[in-house]
């Protein structure tokens, strides 16, 4: 009896060592972490170019604060792919593309209405992937991530929807 116990710990034992530490991301964890990285990426090009072109001193520290807070969240999101051996995008998506090169075009003050119109609007949507994702992950560190994260987007949309009105 003794030995047939100790064969079935082996086993046990074997399989737990040969398995992997982790699963990689698939289905809705794996577009989550696509979303979120080409969302952060257009925010901190969205901020930059506002930083540097708006017109309202408002504006433009708000659009430090993006990049400063979107750098990191871009960062520990990168971090975590690497650890879970995900590649993610390199670039932004057509959409947000397309939106940052209307954007340069436009004179300060026209730039100004038009970051924080896109910026509530993206951070709206922000603040539901992240919800969802902290809800219904599947990847425990990614859910974790996104539940962590998901206080400061929450914040960043408040401040964003406060200066919208202040803009008024």
């Amino acid at each position: 009896m003794k030995l047939a116990h100790r064969l079935a710990a082996a086993t046990v034992l074997a399989a737990l060592v040969a398995a992997p530490a982790y699963a990689k991301p698939k289905g809705a964890d794996l577009d989550f972490m696509t979303t979120a990285a080409q969302a952060g990426m257009a925010e901190v090009a969205a901020g930059q170019l506002a930083q540097t072109k708006a017109a309202n001193a408002d504006v433009k520290a708000f659009a430090a604060q993006m990049v400063t807070d979107h750098t990191k969240a871009n960062q520990e999101l990168m971090d975590l792919a690497a650890k879970l051996k995900v590649g993610l995008p390199k670039q932004t998506d057509k959409k947000h593309a397309k939106a940052l090169e209307k954007m340069k075009g436009l004179a300060p003050a026209a730039l100004d209405k038009a970051y924080v119109r896109a910026q509530v609007e993206d951070h709206k949507a922000a603040v539901a992937l992240f919800e969802k994702e902290s809800k219904n992950g599947k990847d425990t560190d990614l859910k974790a991530w996104a539940t962590a994260t998901l206080p400061t987007l929450k914040h960043h949309l408040m401040m964003v929807k406060d200066l919208q009105a202040k803009m008024k």
